[in-house]
């Protein structure tokens, strides 16, 4: 009887010494065939503000949740979840925002180096995979861990259009109608695979994702200083244009939208 407990004791610990050995390094294999620092990074982005982007025949409407973590914090200037890559592409981001910083650098560095050379902007998907291959390798070397951040870009090229393009840790990207990362994300996809229709319009394409951001955020209440929106349309002259919705207009399609009540007038 000591022999089997004996034996069993040592398998059990066996087990947990191999269990670590393919948790703690982004380069092995578990048996299973998973990258398990891969996946972690992948769950830290579900604890990141959701941010959702929706393709409309005539732009690319992008939304984000800003979490607000404390009242004393300085409500920031500039976008915390929306960022321009180049007059064509922008992105929105849910994770590490110091890991994003990085790699929206490495974006825009690879963007100017094209339009030097080919003096024409770089195609959205060209851009996408290029900044995908940079994080693919810090899946795959010695020493490094994942990018702990997932992107949703929206562009326009004259090959393809509008695009929209979300990409995850590991590298992978793909195309959507309309995408979700961060919290609840796959409660916000379901719902947007029940409520996208094709040929939907930029207007319709803005409502719907602020529907979904409503009903999917932790949030009780959704009002402009918790979310930032981002489009990405053509100007009448046929110009890309990025252009970043203010607080008060924002407020206006709250309620527009019916996700918030009008503030009540003091007497």
């Amino acid at each position: 009887m000591a022999s089997q407990k004996l034996h069993r004791s040592f398998n059990f610990t066996a087990f947990i010494t191999m269990s670590r050995r393919y948790d703690s390094r982004t380069t092995i294999f578990s048996p299973e065939g998973r990258l398990y620092q891969v996946e972690y990074a992948m769950e830290a982005i579900g604890n990141a503000g959701s941010a959702i982007g929706v393709l409309s025949k005539d732009g690319v409407v992008l939304i984000g949740e800003k979490k607000v973590t404390s009242k004393l914090l300085q409500t920031s200037k500039t976008t915390e979840k929306m960022y321009k890559i180049d007059d064509h592409v922008a992105c929105a981001v849910a994770g590490i925002m110091s890991d994003a910083n990085i790699l929206i650098n490495t974006a825009r560095v690879a963007a100017q180096r094209y339009t030097f050379s080919y003096q024409e902007p770089m195609p959205v998907e060209q851009l996408v995979q290029s900044l995908c291959d940079t994080k693919q390798g810090y899946t795959q070397f010695g020493g490094l861990r994942p990018f702990g951040v997932s992107f949703l870009f929206a562009g326009w090229d004259k090959n393809y259009g509008f695009q929209l393009y979300a990409s995850d840790p590991s590298g992978n990207y793909s195309g959507w109608k309309a995408a979700a990362i961060g919290a609840n994300n796959q409660a916000a996809q379901s719902m947007l695979k029940q409520d996208y229709k094709d040929e939907i319009t930029r207007e319709e394409a803005v409502e719907l994702a602020l529907k979904v951001l409503s009903k999917t955020m932790d949030s009780t209440s959704l009002t402009s200083e918790k979310l930032e929106l981002a489009e990405v349309f053509l100007s009448p002259t046929g110009e890309v244009k990025y252009q970043v919705r203010s607080s008060e207009s924002l407020s206006e399609l709250l309620i527009k939208a019916g996700v918030t009540q009008p503030a009540a007038e003091s007497s």
